[in-house]
Formats: C-alpha cells, sequence, structure tokens
C-alpha cells in the first residue's frame, strides 16, 4: 500500500512521497560498489536455444552463463540424470561458467545427442537453464531409382515429383536442366511448398529429359541430385480448353494449422487451358493488412506473425476464360505457450509479503507447475508461510534465510516455457546510487529529470528538498517516480538551484546533492531562404542563430542530409554560407544546424540554378491545401491540432497559418491565430473560454499561400470569468464642465462568458477618497458631467460577466474639459539680429489663465512694406505667417524675414480647446541689405566695333541703390577668357553702349546692382560683334541649317586618289576655327559624316579615306561656331569613285606551279626504277630461309591425302580436352547465363558420385592446358554457386 506524507520543516520546503513496499520485483543492481557484500540467488543470463542443431564438422557449445553472489556453481543433467563432465575427457566446462565444450574429433557427434540441463547454485537457491535438445544435422542420401520416360499429351496437366530425403534441418529445393539453368517458372509451371513441380497444362516445347530435382542442405552446405526425368509431349490430337480444377489441395476443402506467432503458408494450384489465375479472400473479413504478402505467382498466401484473429475460412480461386474452381482452407490457429506477465524478481525485508506471478497463455490452456531451488514444490519441504494458487505463489511474513529461487514451468502439446525468479529476503539500510553533486543542465521548457537511485531492503522512500525555500514542492510542476527521480514538467529559469534527495527506511538515512541548471533555447532567428540563382553567380544563405551564453554553440552546414562537398568554392562564416562560382551540381538543400551539449536547431533552404537568361523549366505554384484536419489532446484551455500538408508544387513550404471561425459570437468570420514552422504538421493552440471553435490550416510558400484547408469539427470551451479588462482607458473632457471615460470594448473572444459588462469607477485625484462607481454595458465609454474646469482624475474600467469579475485594474489619470485661455503674454519685445531673422522675447501668463493644458505660444507676424518707399506709401501688405513654440518658452526666432521692411506681430496662449485673445501689436524693422539681381540684360544693335546693353532694376532693392556694375570680356574661339573690363554706372540709367570692340568677336557680360551693403548677384550675357556688312543684313542661322556661301571659302576643288580616297582644297579666310569636312553617299537619307580640320587661315588640303569603290559622294566644308553652329560653308561638291577591276591570274605562268609539277614527276621515276630493279633481284622470302636452316624431326611432310603442311598442322591442337563432354554434334555449347553451374564446375560439366551428390563439393582447381603457360585461375565452389539460387 502506498503511503504519502507531507513535512512541513522550518528551513526549507520537503516534498515526500513515501512509497510502501510494493510486490513487484527489484533488481539487485549491477554497481560493483553496491554488489560487495550483498547476497544474491542465482540468475541464468545466457543459454543455449531450447533446439540446438550442431554442424558435425565443429566443436559442439552448450552455453549457460549466471550470475549471483556469491558466484553459483554449475553441474548438467543429460536426458534427466546426472551428466558427469569430470569423467568424459572430451567435454570441458569453462571456467567460473556453466558452459560446455565438446571435442568430437575422432568421434561421432551423435554420441552426444540428447537432452541437456544447466545448474547454477549457490547457498541462497538454484537456477535452472532450459531444456537444451542437442541434434546433429543431417543431410542423407537420395534414394536410388529409376525414372521412366513420362508420355503426355500437350494441353493436359502433370506433376513432376521431388520426394526428398528427410534432412534436419529440411532441405530447400530447386529444379534445373543438365546445364545447371534455372528451369523457368510461370504461372503455367510452378513450384509446389513440397518442392513438387506442377504443370497447369503442358506444351510441346516442355519436352526434354533434363528435368532435374535438387536439394540443398543447409547446415553441411552440400546438395542432392535427383536422377533426371524424361517429358515427351504428344501433339497427336489437339488441345481442348477446359474450365480450372485443383491439383494441390484436392477436393473442395481442407485444413491447415498454424502456430501463433509462426507463418501461415497457404498453396492452391489449380489446372486448366488456358492457364488459370489464382486469387485469394478471406471468407469472415478482411486479409492482415501489413502481414499478408503473395508468392509464386498468387498461388502461395503468406501472413506472418499469426494471431488467434487471423483462424478462419480462406478462399482461393481458380479463373480462366471458361469458368472458375473454389477451394476453402480452414485454418485453425494453436498457441504454444506465451508470457503473458512473466515472474519477477523480488527483494523483500523481513516480515514483508511478495506474490510470485506467472501468468501464460496458450492453446490448449497451459498447465502450470512450479519448483523451489529445482525441486518440484510438492516434493520440497513444507512452508507454512507459502501458498501456492495455480499460476501466483503468495509469500507471507518471509524470515531471513529463505530466499530461494523459484521455476515456473508452462506447457501444452506444442510447447513450454521456464522462467526462474528469485525470492531474496535482505535487511539494508538506504544507499544512493546516483553520483553525488551531479549537474543536469536542461533547456527553457524541457522536462528536467534529477535522478536518485537508491537501494535499500525495506524499499526506501525518496523525499526531495529545493535551496531553503518555505513553500512545499508540491502540485502541477512536480512529479516525483517511483524510482525516486524528480520530474519537473516544464523546467523555467526559476527552476534552477540546489536539490536534495533523501532515502529511508527503517534501518537508516541517506541523502545525495544535485544540482539544476535551466539553459535558455538555441534558436534561429535569420534562417536561410530559397535561393534561385543565375550559374557563376555567388550564392549566400544566411543563418544567425541565439544561444545561452554558458553553452558552446557549433555551426555545422549540410547540403542534402550529407556534408558539405570538399570545395574551396563553399566559405563558412560565423552566420553564413557563401557558394561561388555556382554550378548545376550546387542545387540542393542547405540545412544550418547550430549544436550545443543540451540542444540544436536546424533550418534549411533549397539552391536552383538556372541559366543567365532561363526559360523555367519548373513551375512555381502556391502549395496544394493541407487535409486531414484532427483535434487531440482537448483541455479546458487548449487543444493538438494536427493535419497532412498537401502538395508543395516545387516550393518548400515555409509557414503554416492557422485561422479560427468563432461560430458563437462571429459566424462566418475567420481570425489568425498563429504561424508555425513549414517543416511541423502540428500546433499546440491556447484557446478562450466561451467560444465556439472551428479551425482550418494555409500552408505558404515563396509563391503564396494556399486555398484554406476544410473547417475542422467544432470544439466549444466552456464560460469563465473575463481574463482581461479593457484596453486604451482613457478620460477625455469634450465641454469645461464634464470628462469622457473611454474604453477599448473586449471582444466577444475575450469576453468568456455572457453576460458582459463594464463597471466605471472615477475620483477626483488628491480631493476625493471614496471611488464612484457605474456599470454599462454595450458601449465603449461613459460621460461624466458637471465637473470642475481642467482637473485630475482617476479612472478604472474593469470587465464583469456572469461567472465574474476580471483582475483588478490599474488606475489611469485623465482631465475634464478645457476653456479658451483668458489672458494674452505681455512685455513683449523684439531684438533684431539680421537682415532676415528677428528674436522675440515674452512675458509667460498664469497658469491660472490657460484653463487647461498648456500646448504652447503662437506668434503672427507680417510685413507692412519696405522701408524705400515711405511711411505714407500705400504698399501691398503680404499675408501673415505664424511660428508656434511649444511648451512654456518665453521666446522665440522669426526666420525668413525680408531687409529693410516694417513688420508687425502680436502673441496669444494656446491650450488644448484652442487659441487665447491677441497680446498688443508690436512693430519692429529690418536693416538694408544687398539687393536682389537685375531683373533683365539684353544685347541690342549689334554693330562691327559696338553694341548696346539694356537692364532692368531689381525686384528687390533691400535697400537705397547705388548705382550699378558692369564687367565684360571676350570669348576666344578655344573658348578660353580674355582680360575683364569693368565700368560703374548710376542707379537711375538702364542703357549703355559700348565701343571700341573687335569685330566678329564674342563677348560675355557680367551685371549687377549696388546698395551701401555691398554688390547683389550678378547676371550674365554674351554676344558676338558683326563681321561685315554683308553679314550684318543675313539673318541668324538656326542649329544644323547651312549659312549661304560666304567669301570666307574659295578655290574649292577636289580629286580622286586610288580606290577608296578623295582630295578636297580650299582656301579659307574666316575667324572660327572648328573646320569640317563633311560626307554622305548620294541619295542617302544617313547623317552626314564629319572629320575635323585645322581652322588655319590660307591654302589647305584634306585626304578622306576609306571610301567605297563605285560610289558616289556629296562633299562640302563648313566653319563652326564653339556652340557647334554652322557659320560658313561651300557648296557641295560630288565625288565618284572608280569600281574595282577584277584581278585573275593564269595558273599555268606562275613559276611556283612549274616547279611543284616538274618535283611531282621526279618523284614518280624514281618510285618506278626501284619496283623495277626488286621485281628482278629473286632469292628466298625470310621463312623459307628458316626452314631450311633448321630442320626439326618433329615438322611432318606434307601430307599427299589431305594436303596440309606438316609444318603448320599441330596433331594436339584437335585433341578433345580432358573432362569435357562433345556433344555428338561435334561444337562445343556454352550457355552465357549466369545461373549456370559449368562456370563454377571442374572442367566443364559437373560431376556426381553414383548417389548423385557431387564430387566436387569442396573445389580444386582446373588442370592446365600446356599451351596456356603459368596462366590460371581459381574456379569457385558449384555449392556456392547453387546458394546464390536459393
Amino acid at each position: 500500500m502506498d503511503r504519502k506524507r507531507i513535512w512541513v520543516l522550518s528551513n526549507g520546503a520537503l516534498l515526500a512521497i513515501f512509497l510502501g513496499h510494493m510486490t513487484a520485483g527489484l533488481e539487485v543492481p549491477l554497481d560493483p560498489k553496491v554488489l560487495e557484500g550483498l547476497p544474491q540467488p542465482p540468475t541464468i543470463t545466457h543459454q543455449s536455444p531450447k533446439d540446438f542443431i550442431i554442424d558435425p564438422r565443429e566443436n559442439i557449445v552448450i552455453h549457460c552463463e549466471a550470475k549471483g553472489k556469491p558466484h553459483p556453481s554449475f553441474s548438467w543433467t543429460r536426458n534427466g540424470t546426472h551428466f558427469d563432465v569430470e569423467k568424459d575427457p572430451k567435454v570441458l566446462m569453462k571456467p567460473s561458467s556453466g558452459t560446455l565444450v565438446i571435442d568430437i574429433n575422432g568421434e561421432k557427434a551423435e554420441a552426444y545427442e540428447g537432452v541437456y540441463q544447466c545448474t547454477a547454485r549457490n547457498e541462497h537457491g538454484t537456477a535452472l537453464s532450459n531444456n537444451i535438445v542437442i541434434r546433429q544435422s543431417r543431410s542423407p542420401l537420395w534414394s536410388k531409382e529409376r525414372n521412366e520416360p513420362i508420355l503426355v499429351q500437350v494441353g493436359v496437366s502433370l506433376v513432376l515429383q521431388c520426394r526428398p530425403p528427410a534432412g534436419l534441418p529440411p532441405p530447400i529445393i530447386f529444379w534445373m536442366d543438365n546445364n545447371f539453368q534455372r528451369l523457368t517458372q510461370d504461372t503455367r509451371v510452378s513450384q509446389a511448398l513440397n518442392g513438387d513441380l506442377y504443370f497447369s497444362n503442358v506444351l510441346v516445347d516442355d519436352t526434354r529429359n533434363d528435368y532435374i530435382c535438387y536439394a540443398r542442405f543447409p547446415h553441411t552446405q552440400t546438395i542432392q541430385q535427383k536422377q533426371p526425368i524424361t517429358v515427351k509431349v504428344l501433339d497427336s490430337s489437339p488441345a481442348e480448353e477446359r474450365r480450372p480444377s485443383f491439383m494441390a489441395p484436392l477436393g473442395q476443402s481442407s485444413t491447415q494449422m498454424v502456430l501463433r506467432g509462426g507463418v501461415l503458408e497457404l498453396e492452391c494450384i489449380a489446372e486448366g487451358l488456358p492457364t488459370p489465375d489464382i486469387s485469394w479472400r478471406k471468407e469472415s473479413g478482411d486479409l492482415p493488412s501489413g502481414r499478408t504478402s503473395f508468392h509464386n505467382f498468387q498461388k502461395t498466401l503468406k501472413i506472418v506473425d499469426v494471431t488467434e484473429a487471423d483462424a478462419g475460412d480462406y478462399r482461393c480461386t481458380a479463373k480462366n476464360s471458361l469458368g472458375a474452381g473454389h477451394h476453402i482452407i480452414k485454418v485453425n490457429v494453436k498457441a504454444a505457450p506465451y508470457w503473458i506477465s512473466a515472474p519477477r524478481n523480488l527483494i523483500l525485508a523481513p516480515k514483508e509479503t511478495g506474490i510470485l506471478t506467472c501468468r501464460v497463455g496458450g492453446d490448449p490452456k497451459p498447465t502450470i507447475t512450479w519448483s523451489v531451488n529445482g525441486v518440484a514444490i510438492e516434493n520440497s519441504p513444507k512452508d507454512v508461510n507459502r501458498k501456492v494458487e495455480d499460476d501466483t505463489v503468495i509469500l507471507n511474513d518471509v524470515q531471513t534465510g529463505s530466499s530461494a529461487v523459484y521455476q515456473c514451468n508452462a506447457s501444452n502439446e506444442f510447447g513450454y516455457l521456464l522462467a526462474n525468479a528469485f525470492v531474496n529476503v535482505l535487511a539494508e539500510p538506504p544507499r544512493i546510487l546516483t553520483p553525488p553533486n551531479n549537474v543536469y543542465q536542461v533547456i527553457t521548457n524541457r522536462p528536467a529529470l534529477l535522478d536518485c537511485a537508491s537501494f535499500g531492503s525495506p524499499i526506501p522512500s525518496i523525499t526531495w528538498f529545493k535551496d531553503s525555500q518555505t513553500s512545499i514542492l508540491s502540485g502541477d510542476p512536480y512529479v516525483i517516480h517511483g524510482n525516486g527521480t524528480l520530474e519537473i514538467h516544464v523546467a523555467q529559469l526559476l527552476n534552477s538551484g540546489k536539490y536534495t534527495c533523501i532515502a529511508s527506511n527503517n534501518l537508516g538515512t541517506k541523502e545525495n546533492h544535485v544540482y539544476l541548471e535551466v539553459k535558455e533555447p538555441t534558436r534561429i532567428l535569420a534562417q536561410p531562404e530559397y535561393k534561385v540563382v543565375q550559374r557563376n553567380r555567388n550564392a549566400v544563405f544566411e543563418c544567425k542563430v541565439k544561444h545561452d551564453p554558458t553553452l558552446i554553440p557549433i555551426m555545422t552546414w549540410l547540403k542534402d542530409s550529407g556534408e558539405l562537398p570538399d570545395d574551396e568554392r563553399f566559405v563558412v562564416e560565423t552566420d553564413s554560407l557563401t557558394i561561388r562560382d555556382v554550378t548545376e551540381e550546387d542545387e540542393g538543400t542547405y540545412t544550418c544546424v547550430m549544436n550545443t551539449t543540451l540542444d540544436q536547431d536546424s533550418a534549411s533552404a533549397m539552391l536552383t540554378v538556372v541559366e543567365a537568361t532561363p526559360t523555367p523549366a519548373i513551375v512555381y505554384e502556391q502549395p496544394d491545401p493541407p487535409t486531414d484536419l484532427e483535434l487531440t489532446d482537448q483541455r479546458e484551455r487548449s487543444v493538438q491540432l494536427t493535419w497532412t500538408p498537401g502538395d508543395e508544387n516545387n516550393s518548400p513550404t515555409e509557414k503554416f497559418l492557422i485561422q479560427y471561425e468563432d461560430l458563437l459570437h462571429q459566424p462566418g468570420v475567420w481570425h489568425n491565430l498563429t504561424k508555425v514552422d513549414g517543416t511541423k504538421t502540428t500546433a499546440h493552440l491556447d484557446l478562450s473560454p466561451y467560444v465556439y471553435y472551428s479551425f482550418r490550416v494555409l500552408a505558404l510558400n515563396r509563391v503564396g499561400y494556399s486555398q484554406p484547408s476544410k473547417a475542422s469539427r467544432q470544439y466549444r470551451t466552456n464560460p469563465a470569468a473575463p481574463d482581461e479588462n479593457p484596453t486604451d482607458v482613457q478620460g477625455v473632457g469634450t465641454e469645461h464642465d464634464n470628462l469622457i471615460i473611454s474604453w477599448k470594448e473586449l471582444t466577444g473572444l475575450q469576453s468568456n462568458g455572457p453576460g458582459l459588462q463594464y463597471r466605471v469607477n472615477w475620483r477626483q485625484k488628491g480631493v476625493e477618497e471614496e471611488w464612484s462607481s457605474e456599470t454599462v454595458a454595450n458601449t465603449s465609454k461613459y460621460v461624466l458631467s458637471g465637473t470642475p474646469t481642467f482637473v485630475p482624475y482617476e479612472i478604472k474600467v474593469q470587465a464583469v460577466n456572469d461567472y465574474g469579475s476580471g483582475p483588478e485594474p490599474v488606475p489611469v489619470e485623465g482631465f475634464s474639459g478645457e476653456d479658451l485661455p483668458m489672458s494674452a503674454p505681455e512685455s513683449i519685445q523684439v531684438l533684431v539680429q539680421n537682415v532676415t531673422l528677428a528674436e522675440v522675447h515674452w512675458e509667460p501668463v498664469p497658469s491660472s489663465t490657460v484653463r487647461g493644458r498648456l500646448q504652447g505660444y503662437k506668434v503672427r507676424y507680417w510685413r507692412e512694406r519696405g522701408l524705400h518707399q515711405g511711411a505714407g506709401a500705400e504698399g501691398r501688405q503680404e499675408e501673415a505667417q505664424a511660428l508656434s513654440f511649444s511648451g512654456n518658452r518665453t521666446q522665440g526666432r522669426l526666420p525668413g524675414l525680408q531687409p529693410y521692411s516694417l513688420y508687425t506681430l502680436n502673441i496669444r496662449v494656446v491650450n488644448g480647446k484652442g487659441e487665447g485673445p491677441p497680446s498688443a501689436n508690436h512693430n519692429f524693422e529690418t536693416p538694408e541689405g544687398v539687393p536682389g539681381p537685375p531683373s533683365f540684360l539684353r544685347v541690342k544693335d549689334p554693330n562691327i566695333d559696338s553694341l548696346t546693353l539694356e537692364w532692368g532694376p531689381p525686384q528687390e532693392n533691400n535697400g537705397r541703390l547705388t548705382g550699378y556694375t558692369l564687367r565684360y570680356q571676350l570669348v576666344n574661339n578655344s573658348n578660353d577668357l580674355g582680360p575683364v573690363e569693368e565700368m560703374t554706372l548710376p542707379a537711375n540709367e538702364t542703357t549703355v553702349t559700348l565701343g571700341n570692340l573687335k569685330y566678329s568677336t564674342r563677348y560675355k557680360f557680367y551685371f549687377n546692382a549696388n546698395t551701401i551693403k555691398g554688390p547683389g548677384p550678378a547676371i550674365t550675357q554674351e554676344a558676338v560683334t558683326v563681321m561685315d556688312e554683308v553679314l550684318i543684313q543675313q539673318p541668324a542661322v538656326d542649329v544644323g541649317k547651312v549659312r549661304p556661301i560666304g567669301p570666307v571659302f574659295t578655290n574649292v576643288n577636289s580629286s580622286v586618289v586610288g580606290e577608296e580616297g578623295a582630295v578636297i582644297s580650299w582656301e579659307y579666310s574666316g575667324p572660327d576655327k572648328n573646320v569640317y569636312v563633311e560626307y554622305i553617299v548620294e541619295n542617302s537619307k544617313e547623317e552626314w559624316k564629319k572629320e575635323f580640320v585645322n581652322g588655319s587661315n590660307g591654302s589647305q588640303t584634306y585626304l578622306i579615306k576609306g571610301l567605297k569603290p563605285g560610289t558616289s559622294y556629296r562633299v562640302r566644308v563648313v566653319a563652326k561656331d564653339h556652340s557647334e553652329m554652322t557659320i560658313h560653308s561651300t557648296e557641295e561638291l560630288l565625288i565618284t569613285l572608280p569600281a574595282m577591276p577584277n584581278k585573275q591570274v593564269d595558273l599555268a605562268t606562275q613559276g611556283w606551279f612549274i616547279g611543284l609539277m616538274c618535283a611531282i614527276a621526279l618523284l614518280i621515276l624514281v618510285l618506278l626504277i626501284v619496283c623495277f630493279i626488286k621485281r628482278n633481284k629473286g632469292g628466298k622470302y625470310p621463312v623459307k630461309e628458316k626452314e631450311d636452316a633448321h630442320q626439326d624431326p618433329e615438322i611432318q611432310p606434307m601430307k599427299e591425302d589431305d594436303g596440309t603442311f606438316g609444318e603448320y598442322s599441330d596433331t594436339e591442337d584437335h585433341k578433345p580436352l580432358k573432362g569435357s563432354r562433345t556433344p555428338s554434334n561435334g561444337t562445343v555449347k556454352r550457355d552465357d547465363s549466369d545461373d549456370s553451374l559449368v562456370d563454377y564446375g571442374e572442367g566443364g560439366d559437373g560431376q556426381f558420385n553414383e548417389d548423385g551428390s557431387f564430387i566436387g563439393q569442396y573445389s580444386g582447381k582446373k588442370e592446365k592446358d600446356t599451351h596456356e603457360g603459368n596462366e590460371s585461375s581459381e574456379a569457385p565452389s558449384p555449392v556456392n554457386a547453387m546458394n546464390s539460387f536459393v
């Protein structure tokens, strides 16, 4: 009986569970320190199998190992009588062991066959092994027989019987032909389980004289051969088709028995024409899934791990085009004894009670017998404290010294079970087996298991302490298991610390200390992302990780779950993997794995490599929706949702989005609940009370979201009091005498139950002590009227429903309504900082006149007029500007002022309600500044050496104008500037004429206005003086148009040079130095091509190269100014280049060709002379010379009868090889099949003894042919070849 007590100590917390002594077994620990001096009855630890078939060529080893304290001694029985090991010199027992080694060298193994049993005993009891039946493996010879040829009409059925000799274990049967080729089997011809060969119908092709049955005996590795069977198929009459009938088993029904846990093999072989097809079904149900298979072309049904449910009627059906036949096989399942509950070892303290239970199953029901120390319990000494009830032994009030080993034997006609269970009566004080000061490390939110393994008799009770806390360790977080282990279901950081376990019984107490360290989990914060990278580019995968700082992380990258390639292109850095110059071989899934000693996290991403301009072969689409949603682990506030992912459609699933529908409060509206990683198929969902949930799942990949899955079944949670209060609680007044308390209402999901209301509490801060309260429903605000203006209030809003109130809310501060400020600032002063900036100062107003939350001061200011206009002038008043200065400031800056102007300003107080009255207007002036630029500058009346400038005054004088400044300088052809000329002009003038200028010259002008503060910004202009009177009268030339021919170009001529060039010559006297030769193909619409020419005055020529032969060109010479505008141009010239003549060379007149022909003729002549000399020389050929010089007596002369040459014949070459079997047609045929034993035999076909066994079952070497020299090879054994068939 379990006893549980809780102790509260003054200095610490103790969780105690005292476990009463159970009648379950307790194994004596294997720790050597614990075993020392601790008694233990014998226990069999290793033994040979019950049915032990031995190889007669090897020594017999019968295992028997046992443990105990003291170490047990061993003895054996054979066939029920004592087996004296000492008297047989061939038998050896290993030291400190019961294992027997029997040397059968020179002895027959049959002499040692029998039933053996090992006994292990010490002073505390006796243990027995199973009965071990020793039998020698046997491979008997095939009985001699003579097989008469079998004559059979085509189309009928046929059975060739094998009838192999009975071996131990039974042989493996297969059929082959005389060339050791496996006979082909199919639905028509197949081998039955008993080895016979069945023909559903015979064909003419089945005629042969070498149907041979082979039997392979596994233990001896020998193969026996039956005498060949000859089958001759007669084709004297046509075969008649017939419906199926069964050849095996016979009749319409049969019975078969199988043992539980064994293999059931049912066979149906049918004959018929056409060949029938076989099918199976179970009459009373379906065939067992996962344990059923079909063999031998559906003719054999195989069921493994047979259970009682497999009993019943099995129907096999044979069907062809003419009909069907049926056979019922009734299967009975019996069972050898099997354990339901085997007896377990007991360790009991004196005066305790124990129970040994031996529960077995079997059919027929097994008989159970008990023994004590190897003696039947009815023949053992009587014990009044022991009671036997069929499969149970009850031991009451055990005494010291009553230790023993009990044997339970359960048997029926199909086998037996034997189990040893000791009862060890000990009185031992507690021992703690867990090493002291163990440090356990665990990750947050994972289970923590603190061991306190102990041993003692009586069984010690285990108690746990933690640190020196005053509270008792009890409740949900902690569980103490029966073995003393303390489990914390979900470890948190606060669970870290020192733990003490105490083991105690009536003989003493022992304690041990362990330590728990709870660590932060390892998490990948930035996961690698799916990459599509062009070939020869770089791919970068990021993997940023967070981990506990006390743990050492190890980052590993994998490719397709294996190591990264050993390639310098793969660069692993702290938080990334870079693959340089990617190729198609780099495609795959890359995984970053962050390992610590306690946990790991991993994330994967795919890399796809594409061509630079790829046509995507893979279509990436959204994933298919998940299916099979199921709700498990259902609790009040949580549920487990599982699903089956849909097809990813070539893009890995990144996330799963879980949504819910609240059928009670918002039917038809789906809300996002949570997201989980794309590799997961389960999610733990936290739920709220009073909700009718329905869930669905969407999958997300890089393309987008899938369609939603079908909704799960409805899951309802029970109502409860609210878990939270309204949020965003505020108190704001809209009028000077009210306060509006507002909040964000709870949703139906947050209400947790029916009857949701809001309890509104308020009190004036610092004035009232008691709270005022009002309860409202279906609203998000409450209006409090009659309040003082802008005073603070404390406010609370609490949620309540029919099941209770929410948590106590935290007060927030609010203010009643504001009113407009009552007064304006005074003592305004303005300090002008510069021409565009002024600083204004004022005195703040009293806080009592603000009547609200002071937001700041607003300064409005505007420009009255410019000071140069005079006091009485009517100026346009500019729009007022406003600047706000937040907070309780007393000064501000006014930027962007205009110089030399009169400004006016006033100031107002601003609060949350609005602006107060303005202050009195205050004026201030800004000083003079530099003027703005003149409004315009124009050039008019240009002459050869003069021009006139005209301008307008500045738009902004910014003071009193004192005059203007004009600066100008000439610009030459290379855009270089000449010296600057400067002149000062009065303020009242608007034109000036400049003389003594150079003709046809460009000038640049700079013009600005001045005040007493200095010059303003300048404006610029350019102009060109006229060259002569003709040009003066011509209009300006637009860009891209040619000016009419002027006098600057004269004597323009052209001439053709060669086939691809033309020379242009001219005389030039103009001022512009940018001279170009331009040309274009006649009648072409292309742009003119131009080539630059040094524009010096005088005569010039220019060669145009690269022209096309036989083409006409239009050519001209132009002069351009610095802006690329054409100033002067010649007339267009038309130039036509001559066509290229066709160059043909007479090959016969070339010297190199004549020389080559002469050399070839001379070489032919030399070759003819050499051939003529060789033909007339005569003499012997080298072979004939050797024959004449070396007469060999073995060389035979030429035979007159067959006409062969003796020197090249070899009589030995045509002799047959020894051991070969030459067919009657004189040819040696060798099949290339891998199943042929010719490849493994002795010099060709295998040879057999008279009894049919292989002579070469242990193979030797081939004899060497004299022509093979020293080359040889070792032939493998034919037995090994046969082993490959079965």
